[in-house]
């Protein structure tokens, strides 16, 4: 069965949308995916499902947090092999090592090339970005509690709905989407 992992969006921030792990894993398996498992606390879900494609994925996990959980929350799913993908095609790894500096931002599909064009990216720096299909790698070189290039611009500009990871966690989710992938 393919591997996969779910990013939910803006999940156990705060007081706002507090979901537990164990209640997602419950949800998950609930709907016939197999192997779960959460990583950290912020919504980071890693499944193996007989489905072959992400859309109907992310709309079944919407709807049943939505249904039991009476949450609205985005979902964004990548298979295991276009995790690796995104780890391979990092544009900043040279620039920092510091992985807390480097985030990458899932989209739900890719944007409109007239979008990426006239994003104004400059307004923005230090930080940087870079659009890659499905995903925006970001670099924040004074952190990212003070950029400006937050998920609600990437999302305005872009015309997708996206939510983002640090380096650190994206890496963790290739690996363990990996290790589900190699036990299959």
């Amino acid at each position: 069965m393919p591997a996969y992992a779910a990013f939910l969006r803006g999940i156990n921030v705060g007081r706002n949308k507090r979901i537990g792990m164990a209640d997602l894993r419950a949800l998950m398996e609930g709907l016939g995916h197999a192997s779960v498992r959460t990583h950290l606390q912020s919504g980071n879900i890693v499944f193996e499902s007989p489905k072959r494609r992400a859309r109907p994925l992310e709309a079944a996990i919407e709807q049943a947090i939505a249904a039991e959980l009476g949450m609205d929350v985005t979902v964004v799913v990548r298979r295991s092999d276009e995790l690796a993908a995104v780890v391979a095609a990092s544009p900043f790894g040279a620039r920092t090592d510091d992985p807390k500096k480097v985030h990458v931002a899932f989209l739900s599909e890719a944007p409109r090339a007239a979008a990426v064009k006239a994003f104004g990216a400059e307004e923005f720096a230090p930080d940087e970005l870079e659009v890659v299909g499905r995903e925006v790698y970001l670099l924040y070189p004074d952190g990212y509690a003070r950029t400006k290039l937050t998920i609600a611009v990437l999302e305005k500009r872009l015309g997708v709905r996206a939510t983002s990871r640090n380096w650190r966690t994206v890496q963790a989710l290739a690996d363990l989407t990996q290790e589900l992938s190699a036990k299959a």
